[in-house]
């Protein structure tokens, strides 16, 4: 074998090092994404958050040509949830997908390890789903403002319910003691469908409660429903009016769920999960299915996601803090 001389030693080296830099390069420079992406739940399967969730994930999933694994890790009101994505690699591989209760638990708890606005990256809001304010069928009110009229004449006798103390149907039902200044008890209960029984039951005069679970039962004639929280009358039922057109001015609240990420995401990578995000809820048959669970799929891009994350925390925390309820 011929012998090399110090100057094709270092042409040879070279050369291995730029074909070994080649073969890399398309691993280490693949695009997003490579492998599964996990989409963090805070809350049990099987509830409004995780079935969007899975809707979600498989429009992204299909998309994108990898599969989405959604993670159920429910505790502290999703907090667990949250705390572990904001620690997450902000690679795109480990997503959240957040709820109008992490907006109200920035206020509700004291001692949050991760803050909503600055520990995340924004990627699109999914879906929002109207609350609905209804009454005993014995209750003497066929109007938000007959309902105020009752309150205000029987001033710490009447009830609302709620599914929980710091839930968004508690603090819908707070807002609206706070806009109508009326002076009413409110009584928690360990989920919605306990509340609703009650409710149903006599036992308390009113709440506010998420369409796809209230709605049954005003169709039913166990319940009358005055308004819907929503800027926009809901398709579920559109004869119903808002409470904006009731006469509370600035009354939009309902239950939403967009998709969040660790603070430092690539701008591509957003841009990315944006698109198939808002692609597949443009999806006749995406919609049809959302529309059907009472959900009103939306169309955002990241920075107006932000804002509207920005805005929610603004709105529930003086909401909570006149609620009193506070989790240490």
């Amino acid at each position: 074998m011929k012998k090399l001389n110090g100057m094709s030693v270092r042409r040879l080296a070279a050369g291995l090092v730029a074909a070994a830099s080649m073969a890399v390069a398309p691993a280490a420079f693949a695009a997003y994404p490579e492998k599964p992406i996990r989409l963090i739940v805070g809350f049990s399967a099987g509830g409004t958050t995780d079935v969007v969730a899975r809707v979600i994930g498989k429009e992204i999933g299909d998309a994108l040509g990898e599969p989405v694994v959604v993670e159920n890790r429910p505790g502290a009101g999703s907090n667990i949830a949250a705390e572990m994505v904001a620690r997450a690699d902000p690679d795109g591989y480990t997503l959240l997908m957040v709820a109008v209760t992490s907006a109200i638990n920035h206020t509700l708890y004291k001692n949050l390890k991760f803050d909503l606005i600055d520990d995340f990256d924004p990627v699109a809001l999914a879906v929002r789903v109207p609350n609905v304010l209804v009454v005993h069928p014995d209750v003497k009110a066929n109007s938000v403002d007959e309902l105020v009229e009752l309150l205000k004449a029987n001033p710490g006798t009447l009830n609302f319910a709620s599914s929980g103390s710091g839930t968004s149907i508690h603090m819908a039902g707070e807002l609206f003691k706070l806009r109508a200044d009326v002076d009413v008890a409110h009584i928690p209960y360990k989920g919605s469908a306990n509340a609703v029984t009650d409710l149903i039951g006599g036992q308390v005069e009113y709440m506010f409660d998420n369409m796809p679970s209230a709605w049954p039962h005003v169709e039913t004639g166990k319940l009358r429903a005055l308004a819907v929280t929503t800027a926009d009358r809901s398709k579920t039922a559109p004869d119903l009016p808002t409470m904006q057109e009731e006469g509370f001015s600035d009354f939009d609240v309902s239950s939403w769920f967009g998709v969040i990420g660790p603070k430092g995401l690539p701008a591509d990578v957003v841009a990315t999960l944006n698109k198939a995000i808002r692609d597949g809820l443009a999806k006749p048959e995406v919609r049809e299915r959302l529309e059907g669970l009472g959900a009103v799929p939306a169309d955002t891009t990241p920075e107006q996601f932000g804002q509207f994350i920005k805005t929610e925390v603004e709105t529930w925390g003086p909401v909570v803090e006149a609620s009193g309820a506070r989790v240490d």
